[in-house]
């Protein structure tokens, strides 16, 4: 599983013309399930997600995780992030996961996500979304679970 994960002061998706997720500050992150990815994957992602450590303490080091400053989680399917991109100029997403699984990973990983932490917004998978966000500083992290082989 992959997330790239934003520290933001707000953020929002629409679809259709509507908000369907918005968060004030904390991390919007977009989510990728992978070929071969289970919800172990998913859990440990989301584990790694809400213990990174990416918002200021005290002194102003990044010592704080979203769950420490109680902030909004934006949770937004991505499945481009998996792109093959090493040859040619078009991406070849064939180490992405098949919808139906990346569809069930995703809701895994929200529900689990909104059992665990108390702001939880969402995209929604398979449909044409505007994503905006106000990055903080700017943060941006690239986080992956591999999954385990054999």
């Amino acid at each position: 599983m992959i997330g790239l994960l934003q520290r933001v002061s707000s953020a929002s998706v629409v679809v259709d013309g509507a908000v369907i997720g918005a968060i004030d500050a904390g991390l919007m992150v977009l989510v990728c399930a992978e070929r071969g990815d289970t919800e172990r994957e998913a859990d440990a992602l989301l584990t790694k997600l809400l213990g990174y450590r990416v918002f200021a303490d005290d002194a102003g080091k990044m010592n704080r995780s979203v769950t420490d400053v109680a902030g909004g989680l934006l949770l937004v399917p991505q499945f481009t992030l998996a792109a093959d991109t090493k040859s040619g100029t078009r991406p070849s997403f064939t180490p992405a996961a098949s919808p139906q699984d990346g569809l069930r990973l995703f809701d895994h990983f929200v529900k689990h996500a909104r059992l665990k932490h108390p702001v939880v917004a969402t995209g929604r998978f398979g449909a044409d979304m505007q994503v905006s966000l106000t990055n903080d500083g700017p943060v941006t992290f690239w986080l992956q679970t591999a999954a385990k082989v054999g």
